[in-house]
């Protein structure tokens, strides 16, 4: 066992740390460990094939699927979100695009909106769980939320603007946005095991999202969506995220210059920086997803120069970024 293995161990351990790390080198996988329990009542261990949530590294799938379109003209960059929407969500302006919407500078306003304080613990979603299996049924939770600022005026992270991408995209394809992202994206990249899966009928080797709740552990089934669509709720396994990666800066998903586009920053606060879909590397080339929910943590970073992929997944909160930190300090991202 080398001294990576060890320190990840170590904080496993003093951290509780539930969920599976892998890091790749190329074709090599340098490392691949899992920790903790897929089911806590069952006493089902993670395995590395463990599939999990990826709460809002789902917004780089939408983004790719999106982009396919905008590759075969079905949509453009300056479509503007009135023309498919027609009637619905009047408070989105006619003057939000697509990539507005992609860049997270729509400056709609978010039905959860992370700009402010947000408790995660919380039971956040504005209406019942179990009524968000379609992308459809989400116009009921993204109506009525005010415009924060104009169009392109600035960034601001916003659920509701890649929720509104998947309307979009199922709109103007014809396909539904589950399958869409399956065809465009998880097909040409080699992942079997990535997909839109309901929280109330999980197949096996699927973990639970857990929270720690008044001294015991609690699933996230009331938390979030039964179905996620655009903006998160997508489930995947570390092997998964680093075919998604390979595929990537391989043009197997979109040409390459179409990939270099989306992950150039088009927004940047000398801290991090956004392209379309994809955060990026204070500087450098490393490209990241990541996303946290209730019982959900991911980081995945990227280098394509190097290319090596490091991937920390948990089925709690916050299990990720310990250990995520750790690869940081070790491989950059």
């Amino acid at each position: 066992m080398g001294a990576l293995e060890r320190e990840l161990d170590a904080i496993a351990k003093e951290t509780a740390f539930s969920g599976v790390v892998r890091v790749d080198r190329g074709a090599e996988v340098e490392l691949e460990r899992a920790y903790g329990a897929a089911h806590r009542g069952l006493g089902v261990p993670n395995a590395v094939d463990t599939r999990f949530a990826l709460a809002s590294g789902t917004k780089g799938l939408t983004a790719l699927a999106v982009a396919s379109l905008v590759e075969e003209g079905v949509l453009a960059l300056d479509t503007p979100a009135r023309s498919l929407l027609a009637d619905d969500l009047p408070l989105v302006g006619d003057d939000v695009t697509v990539e507005h919407l992609l860049a997270h500078r729509s400056g709609i306003g978010d039905y959860l909106d992370e700009d402010g304080d947000v408790d995660i613990a919380a039971y956040l979603m504005p209406v019942p769980v179990h009524e968000l299996a379609t992308t459809e049924e989400y116009l009921t939770a993204l109506d009525g939320h005010p415009p924060k600022f104009a169009p392109g005026e600035r960034f601001s992270y916003s659920n509701s603007g890649y929720v509104v991408l998947a309307l979009l995209a199922e709109r103007a394809s014809g396909v539904g946005f589950h399958e869409l992202v399956v065809e465009r994206v998880c097909r040409p990249a080699g992942m079997p095991d990535t997909a839109f899966l309901r929280s109330d009928e999980l197949p096996g080797r699927v973990a639970l999202g857990y929270l720690e709740l008044n001294g015991g552990w609690r699933t996230n089934v009331f938390h979030l969506p039964v179905r996620g669509s655009g903006d998160g709720g997508i489930y995947s396994t570390a092997a998964d995220i680093r075919a998604l990666w390979a595929a990537l800066f391989a043009g197997e998903i979109l040409p390459l210059d179409r990939v270099a586009e989306m992950t150039r920053p088009h927004s940047e606060d000398g801290v991090r920086r956004y392209g379309l879909g994809f955060w990026l590397d204070a500087s450098g080339d490393r490209v990241v997803l990541e996303g946290m929910d209730a019982g959900v943590s991911f980081r995945s970073v990227h280098d394509p120069r190097s290319d090596l992929t490091h991937t920390v997944i948990s089925n709690t909160t916050d299990g990720a970024w310990p250990l995520a930190r750790l690869l940081r300090e070790r491989f950059g991202g």
